[in-house]
């Protein structure tokens, strides 16, 4: 996979949106933490030298002194985004626990109110690029929370500390070249070329070099602006992506499918494409009933072949170019289908490794909450939250402290 918008957060599978959920934060691709003191310029005498190398290189690419000087005018070294860099996690939700956070109800609905509320630059941007309105507002929720976490850190700050860190340096000097780039063509100012820890700006999270490629003036007022509290540009540059990357228009993302009795796993995976007749013909139907779609497609079955499934098309591999993650292109999928009206996932996930279904899950969360022992908003997803309150509650309770769920615990928090 290419780099795409994002600064490769995750090594590929972007989980960490999901990071503090299960009784914790909302889903969101990355957290507003500009006031965190790591997050705030701190004397560096390397960076500073470092940035006077730089300044040369970007002055023979074309940068102007006067545009370096605006840029690194109040920036600094931000050593808290070094210590994220280093310490990713490679989170391994299940694709139970990613949609229960991707498509919950809050984001549901209120990613239906946005529907409403943006619905005629929706329409105009959908008219213009082919992609659907609600698969550009399910991104845009999926990125920032429909707006509300767009991320204040300097992205000058911060992607010139990871270039001049030199974990990933290269890449990082490309991100500030072009967030250079971004300031000499007026887009925006220094002041509000803001964006998360790596970088990634705006509504829907493009990394420098994305802007600069993809990014739309959709309006024609001079500015690709998206970091203003208007999304337009933002959601457009987004549509734009998409259609770029191959989005063919009128075409599914893909829909969810029951398999028959005995369907082997081995014909699952992106790796095996059938047409919609031959799966079909093998018993593979819509779980909302009907017929499948036309086209090519693949069947994903992420939590096994007896849990729910997905027949994706041509488009889900756009969605992708996005995220390379599966669990975020069925996140996407799925929340535009509820954005656009339709129900909840119809399969039946299996038990977790515990023995427990969601419903159970959700049922512990709330008895700790009521034992006490905050978890969170009942989710049914175990986050770090639900963990620390299993273990205040088994340490009181005299019980071997784990911080895991276990049938015992269960019993012990429904006697009160």
């Amino acid at each position: 996979m290419r780099f795409t918008r994002r600064a490769m957060i995750t090594g590929g599978a972007s989980l960490a949106f999901l990071a503090g959920c299960g009784g914790g934060a909302g889903p969101v691709a990355m957290m507003d933490e500009g006031l965190d003191p790591d997050l705030m310029p701190q004397p560096n005498a390397g960076w500073d030298a470092w940035v006077a190398s730089f300044r040369g290189r970007a002055q023979a690419q074309g940068i102007s002194g006067a545009t370096l000087d605006a840029a690194f005018r109040g920036a600094g070294y931000l050593p808290g985004v070094v210590t994220r860099d280093r310490s990713q996690t490679e989170f391994t939700r299940t694709l139970e626990d990613y949609l229960a956070i991707a498509a919950s109800e809050t984001r549901v609905s209120e990613g239906r109110a946005k529907l409403r509320q943006q619905a005629g630059v929706l329409s105009e941007i959908e008219a213009r690029y082919g992609v659907p309105a609600r698969v550009v507002t399910a991104v845009w929720g999926m990125e920032s929370n429909y707006g509300n976490r767009r991320g204040n850190i300097p992205v000058v700050s911060a992607t010139s500390t990871l270039a001049y860190d030199g974990r990933r340096g290269e890449f990082f000097e490309r991100q500030l070249m072009a967030a250079l780039r971004i300031l000499q063509r007026g887009d925006t100012t220094a002041r509000n070329l803001t964006g998360s820890w790596a970088g990634a700006m705006g509504h829907t999270q493009f990394i420098p070099t994305t802007y600069q490629e993809y990014a739309v003036d959709f309006r024609g007022d001079g500015r690709r602006d998206i970091w203003s509290e208007d999304p337009t540009d933002g959601l457009a540059s987004t549509a734009n992506y998409l259609s770029r990357s191959g989005w063919r228009r009128g075409e599914p993302w893909g829909v969810e499918v029951r398999l028959p009795a005995g369907f082997s796993s081995g014909l699952t995976g992106r790796g095996t494409r059938r047409s919609a007749s031959d799966w079909a013909a093998m018993g593979v139907s819509p779980a909302a009933g009907g017929s499948l779609p036309a086209g090519t497609g693949s069947v994903l079955a992420l939590a096994g072949v007896g849990g729910p499934a997905f027949l994706v098309y041509r488009n889900f591999n756009v969605i992708l170019r996005y995220n390379n993650a599966e669990k975020y292109g069925v996140g996407v999928g799925h929340l535009s289908d509820r954005l656009g009206g339709a129900g909840p996932v119809r399969g039946t996930f299996p038990p977790d490794r515990y023995g427990f279904t969601i419903d159970e899950r959700k049922e512990l969360q709330a008895l700790l909450n009521r034992a006490g022992h905050e978890a969170g908003k009942p989710d049914g997803v175990l986050g770090s939250n639900t963990e620390a309150a299993i273990r205040a509650y088994q340490q009181r309770s005299g019980m071997a402290v784990t911080g895991e769920p276990s049938r015992e615990l269960l019993v012990r928090l429904r006697r009160g």
